[in-house]
């Protein structure tokens, strides 16, 4: 299971790669999400899964949804639009297991033994030698740009935190459906003051659009909830960094970019430090 999580969560490179050309960001994540939210929405309807009680339980899943989601991609998505280099943007994603770990003994009294750290800074130095030779360029950052995908760093790890100590109870399938409404509205205001609401439904777009709304935001959503229900935040986190490799290898076979041997060693390293990671103490 956290094969395929790490699997379906590193195509979400290639599909940002797909539909960039063909629409802004903003539109494409609204666009998606209020799909997500139909095509799941029925699905519960049908087998009649249970959904929240009370005004908590919805408000619990709404915030989720603005920051696992919301402004999670919605970050990332404008920061690489305006500028920043996509490899940039994966390392200050990349940094999403140090803050985790750093902030699970204060947030939810989590212990994160030497074991599990150990495999933290591995994980994270396998992951920089990826992505070293896609760096180039990183003089005149554009300082907002930074920030944006720095907040939506920041977001992912709040609201890793916060599902865990919200979520126990709920149902994965009506609590990802709250989550992704909490994920439009909050985007919506985005995509209206970016003044360009522009998707293009060239093939490319419309498949990019399917797999994000069916494998990404449902399959890839529910697997990640699945994990931090389950698990511990700091080991599910690790996994993210088998996400860079994962996707360069997409890239690869995909796009043909190159795969130099610095990021197969990289690959490597990055395994093993997750590996250590998730045997935890």
């Amino acid at each position: 299971m956290p094969a395929l999580f790490v699997v379906i969560w590193a195509t979400g490179f290639v599909v940002a790669r797909l539909v960039a050309p063909h629409a802004e960001p903003f539109t494409f994540l609204f666009i998606r999400y209020c799909l997500t939210i139909a095509v799941l929405g029925g699905l519960c309807l049908a087998v009649g899964a249970p959904w929240p009680r009370t005004g908590r339980g919805w408000r619990d899943g709404l915030v989720a949804g603005v920051l696992l989601h919301g402004v999670y991609l919605g970050g990332v998505f404008w920061s690489v639009g305006h500028g920043l280099p996509a490899g940039i943007a994966a390392l200050i994603a990349g940094m999403q297991p140090l803050l985790t770990g750093a902030l699970a003994g204060p947030l939810i009294g989590e212990r994160v033994s030497p074991r599990r750290w150990l495999g933290i800074v591995t994980g994270f130095a396998g992951a920089l030698l990826v992505l070293v030779p896609k760096l180039g360029g990183v003089d005149g950052l554009a300082p907002m740009a930074v920030l944006a995908c720095s907040l939506g760093m920041v977001s992912i790890t709040m609201g890793t935190f916060w599902q865990k100590r919200t979520g126990a109870g709920s149902d994965l399938r009506t609590n990802a459906v709250v989550q992704f409404i909490g994920a439009a509205l909050v985007t919506l205001p985005a995509m209206l003051l970016a003044g360009d609401m522009r998707f293009d439904p060239a093939p490319p777009a419309l498949a990019g659009l399917a797999w994000a709304v069916v494998v990404l935001s449902i399959g890839g959503i529910l697997l990640l909830m699945h994990l931090i229900r389950r698990g511990a935040v700091a080991g599910v986190a690790s996994l993210l960094y088998l996400v860079p490799p994962v996707s360069a290898v997409m890239a690869f076979l995909i796009f043909g970019e190159s795969l130099a041997p610095l990021q197969m060693l990289g690959m490597a390293i990055a395994a093993v430090g997750v590996a250590i990671a998730s045997r935890g103490a």
